[in-house]
């Protein structure tokens, strides 16, 4: 097993793909995205099922070692308030396999 970040990233879903843009200027080689994540959080409610307004999380998870990590936040901390949302980072363990996207 590797030693990782793993980090969990919800912004409003019109700003995935500058965030997708963003990982790719600092090298992140591998991410998930969820689509239509709702929540209450920040800026209110997100309920992407309602009726009247549609407004949209995405959810971005990724894994990577400690220096890419220092690398995404360095990028990340300047533009979350506009891509609206938060961002957790946790310890994980990368259980090794077929080849690593880390």
């Amino acid at each position: 097993m590797i030693s990782m970040k793993r980090f969990e990233i919800v912004i409003d879903s019109e700003k995935l793909n500058d965030l997708i843009t963003l990982l790719d200027s600092v090298g992140v080689r591998g991410y998930t995205f969820i689509k239509n994540a709702g929540g209450l959080g920040s800026r209110g409610e997100r309920r992407p099922d309602g009726l009247f307004l549609q407004e949209e999380n995405a959810m971005v998870i990724l894994a990577c070692q400690e220096d890419q990590s220092q690398k995404v936040v360095a990028a990340l901390s300047p533009k979350l308030k506009e891509f609206g949302g938060m961002c957790l980072i946790s310890d994980c363990l990368w259980v090794e396999g077929p080849a690593v996207s880390y």
